[in-house]
């Protein structure tokens, strides 16, 4: 089933760091008092996360204006402050039918929309939550519900194939609606076809897709296996898979590390607002996608034909806290920690080389549809003008119809040789053998010297005149027998 990613706290607690212990829930806390009296500490207290992803640099480029995300999740309240007027409500899927009045629904999904695209609602005062893209649009699509929902039991005992159906419904909604990021802070630990199919066709429709790596990094088992399960849709290809970092810019201890994970964001105590309209630390790598999102949201603001590969590559390859080694990537964190603004320019220098061929787009070489980056002379030389010609010339009308006469050769001597074989084997008639002679009563003798057989003598094999003889063979063929057991009862066969 997919994991359900929220659950909250059975009391309030103030302003602190939560140590994220979570397997596969975001664990939350929530800041004491009400939303306007701890705006400004909610604001100081999110500062670390946009300098960690360098968002305050890349809002000098784009804010994600006219950009709209979709944010598959447990559904978002479009009336909190910091998302006043930028939330579009779409369909409830899970099928439990909770009020959108109930406290729990909707809780995980507002916080992720928050860090995406809150902004604020002071009047520029720095009061509340600012989004990674606070000026794109957030398309609302429920499939999960959070554990405290009332219909969360309902839903739990619901099918895995109806589970990724309605996932697959919402990502085909999201196409509909014409949103160019779709962000899913959820997993399940089985691959779905229709979820597949319906992420492919998303790609088609230059849809970037981002999804958590999930949550499993301290589950049982984990350390010994030295991997943590995959979590899908996280590892479908065209899926960035993202980890979650703390603030000293170390992975998280519960972020599942394997190979899904391709880049890492702040997963530990980050600030948002609730449904309830509150303010919380949430820790998972669901935060960590929804920021990873905010960073697509501004690259497709600035550059709306780049395809998904290529502000996929402007986010991977400008990554901060990248590992150590030749290939710059770990299972724990990917490539690294993103760059907001150092993905912008990144995707500036790949929207400003040429395209080629016909439909072509800006940002398109005709090479990036197989390997990103990858031109045709890194694969051949000196381009397709090195390939050589091919070992074997074309074929004329005059080899293939010497090639026709001689299977037809072929095909007489054939028959031939088969008809010889068929009356080679055709019983004589007696006394066509040599040395032969028919005998009144039908019998076929064998050879004898002088061809004659006295009456009523027997045959040199002690046969009686008589007796009947095959030409072929000097005896009747013999016949296999079941074994007896002591009781005179036959044993089965092999």
């Amino acid at each position: 089933m997919l994991s359900r990613r929220a659950r909250r706290p059975a009391r309030r607690l103030g302003l602190l760091a939560l140590t994220a212990t979570a397997v596969s829930a975001t664990v939350a806390v929530l800041i004491a008092g009400t939303a306007p009296a701890q705006a400004d500490a909610v604001r100081d207290a999110q500062m670390w996360v946009l300098n960690a992803v360098n968002a305050p640099a890349a809002w000098r480029v784009t804010q994600g204006q006219g950009v709209t995300v979709a944010v598959i999740d447990s559904g978002v309240n479009p009336g909190v402050s910091d998302l006043s007027g930028s939330v579009t409500t779409g369909p409830d899927l899970t099928g439990v039918h909770t009020p959108v009045s109930n406290s729990e629904w909707g809780m995980h999904g507002t916080w992720m929309a928050s860090l995406i695209a809150g902004h604020g609602h002071g009047g520029g005062d720095g009061s509340g939550i600012m989004g990674v893209a606070p000026r794109a649009r957030v398309l609302s699509i429920r499939v999960i519900t959070n554990n405290g929902d009332p219909g969360y039991a309902r839903y739990e005992h619901q099918s895995q194939t109806r589970h990724q159906s309605e996932l697959a419904t919402a990502i085909d909604y999201a196409i509909s609606r014409g949103a160019q990021v779709i962000s899913m802070s959820l997993g399940s630990g089985a691959p779905s076809l229709a979820v597949r199919s319906a992420l492919q066709d998303a790609l088609n429709h230059n849809i970037v897709i981002l999804a958590s790596s999930g949550n499993s990094g301290t589950a049982p088992g984990v350390e010994q296996q030295r991997q943590a399960p995959y979590s899908f849709p996280a590892d479908y290809p065209g899926v960035l898979g993202v980890g979650a970092i703390g603030e000293n810019g170390a992975p998280a201890n519960f972020s599942s590390d394997n190979l899904s994970v391709q880049v890492a964001a702040p997963g530990i105590s980050v600030p948002a607002q609730g449904k309830d309209g509150e303010y919380w630390l949430v820790s998972g790598t669901s935060p960590a996608c929804a920021l990873t999102a905010g960073v697509a949201a501004l690259i497709r603001a600035a550059y709306p034909a780049l395809t998904p590969v290529l502000v996929r590559k402007a986010i991977t390859s400008t990554t901060n806290n990248r590992p150590p080694g030749a290939g710059g990537w770990d299972d724990q964190v990917g490539f690294g920690t993103v760059d907001a603004a150092a993905a912008l320019a990144a995707a500036a220098r790949l929207a400003a080389q040429p395209s080629t061929g016909p439909g072509a787009r800006p940002g398109l070489r005709k090479s990036d549809a197989a390997a990103p980056g990858v031109s045709a002379a890194s694969h051949f030389g000196n381009g397709p003008a090195a390939i050589p010609p091919a070992p074997i010339a074309p074929r004329g009308l005059q080899p293939l119809a010497v090639f026709c006469l001689l299977a037809a050769i072929c095909l007489a001597l054939i028959v031939i040789a088969t008809s010889r074989v068929i009356l080679m084997r055709r019983p004589l008639p007696a006394g066509d053998l040599p040395g032969e002679q028919p005998r009144p009563d039908g019998f076929v003798p064998g050879p004898r010297a002088g061809g004659a057989w006295p009456p009523g003598s027997a045959d040199d094999e002690g046969h009686p005149p008589g007796s009947p003889r095959f030409p072929w063979s000097p005896a009747p063929p013999g016949r296999h027998v079941l074994p007896h057991d002591q009781h005179g009862a036959t044993g089965p066969g092999e």
